[in-house]
């Protein structure tokens, strides 16, 4: 299943995808060429949202969905309604291969098997979850190691565990550039440590990580990973095989899909953890972490992104191919878009940009402040001109707090594929009109 969806589920999948369309997939089909930006002006069609002329720039929020998803939604609910997963009935049993489609399709984005990936609304629930199983398992004498760089999703849940008795110590990252280094976690492992998580990418200043580099470490010293791969997932395709975590984690919705999150779990792993469960889920079964009845129009829609993300990568299946090539052609779009926005900010005499002045080491994600305003004046004044940037703390505490700037925050700048040239320049002139 690693290497491509079958050909009956592809069938089912398009179906669902474009069902209500009349099967015009032609009416939305991206214009493949050798080119890489005569694509951009095609792409961008396929988000709606982009229709409007304003400058979205709060892609870390939560990204924009192509057509192909949002018909995917309204053709579920146009045909099933809220109909549930049931053996017993037609449409029952359509719902519950949609489901398996779903976790099949993420598994392969993942790189994964589709019974060690869970989906359920939320990443930080789905961490939660894990939670309450290391609850069961871990004491007094244990200690787990969160980064520096953390969104509270990774961060909280295992903090969580000091009230079992758990040390929770921090890796902090080392300023200016908000680096994480590997000596600085050496100094913390011990024989005691259980657990490690650290983010691919910082969901606030762009910083990336290697983590095949940080899970050799921890694995080394005998502990486990726990990576969310929520802000990177957007700009890099997760491969948990690579990276040699224990867990990771992430968002379709960050990822051009609808409100959903992942996990994938290492197999080994499964049976031994302890979470709370329906008392007639087998242990070591992944949908034990499922919590309550799935979105199934939601699934239905983040089949329909990657049935986008299969097009993109030129390919007629969807294959773990057709997403390497896929993003491929997002790290092309995004390259030129995301060196112009970082040394645009970096060049500014009235902004303050925090983090890697420079693409190295980083996503097309910016953080910044400028002179004499609050972050929450500056996004207010750049909405109001039709560019839309987020302000606030962003849920990341721990790498805001070491540099100072928490709980007032940032401007958080960051874009996607489809963000343009020209949402740049409109941003850059917006700011220096103070």
């Amino acid at each position: 299943m690693r290497g491509r969806i079958t050909p009956k589920s592809e069938q089912l999948e398009v179906k669902a995808a474009h069902a209500g369309t009349g099967g015009r997939r032609s009416a939305y089909t991206l214009e493949m060429t050798t080119a890489t930006p005569a694509l951009a002006p095609r792409l961008r069609e396929q988000f709606p949202p982009l229709s409007a002329g304003r400058a979205y720039l709060d892609n870390a929020a939560g990204g924009l969905l192509p057509l192909r998803a949002i018909e995917a939604i309204t053709a579920h609910l146009m045909r099933y309604g809220a109909t549930n997963a049931m053996p017993g009935h037609q449409p029952g049993a359509d719902i519950l291969a949609l489901k398996q489609r779903a976790r099949a399709a993420t598994a392969l984005f993942l790189n994964a098997q589709p019974e060690d990936v869970a989906l359920a609304q939320s990443a930080t629930a789905l961490a939660f979850r894990l939670s309450a199983a290391f609850a069961r398992l871990w004491g007094p004498g244990d200690e787990v190691i969160v980064s520096g760089l953390e969104h509270e999703a990774n961060a909280s849940p295992w903090r969580e565990l000091e009230r079992v008795g758990v040390t929770v110590k921090v890796w902090h990252a080392r300023a200016p550039e908000m680096r994480l280094h590997a000596d600085d976690l050496a100094e913390l492992l011990s024989d005691r440590t259980r657990l490690v998580s650290v983010t691919a990418a910082s969901n606030a200043l762009g910083v990336t990580v290697d983590i095949p580099a940080v899970t050799a470490q921890v694995r080394a010293a005998g502990a486990w990973t726990v990576v969310d791969a929520v802000h990177a997932a957007p700009h890099t395709l997760p491969d948990v095989e690579a990276w040699g975590a224990d867990f990771v984690m992430f968002s379709p919705y960050k990822v051009f899909g609808p409100h959903l999150g992942a996990i994938w779990v290492r197999p080994e792993h499964r049976p031994n953890l302890p979470w709370p469960k329906l008392s007639f889920v087998p242990d070591g079964d992944i949908t034990g972490i499922e919590h309550g009845t799935p979105q199934f129009e939601l699934l239905a829609g983040w089949l329909g992104t990657l049935d986008y993300l299969r097009e993109l990568g030129g390919s007629a299946e969807l294959t773990r191919a057709a997403l390497v090539a896929a993003y491929a052609r997002i790290a092309e779009l995004e390259g030129p878009v995301a060196e112009r926005l970082v040394s645009g900010l970096a060049g500014m005499d009235n902004v303050t940009l925090y983090g890697p002045q420079d693409m190295t080491g980083r996503v097309g994600t910016a953080a910044f402040r400028v002179d004499g305003e609050t972050p929450e004046q500056t996004a207010a004044r750049l909405t109001a001109a039709g560019v839309d940037a987020g302000a606030g703390h962003f849920y990341a505490v721990q790498p805001l707090k070491d540099l100072g700037l928490y709980p007032e925050g940032i401007v958080r700048v960051s874009i996607a594929h489809y963000t343009s040239m020209e949402d740049v320049e409109r941003l850059l002139a917006g700011i220096g009109q103070v």
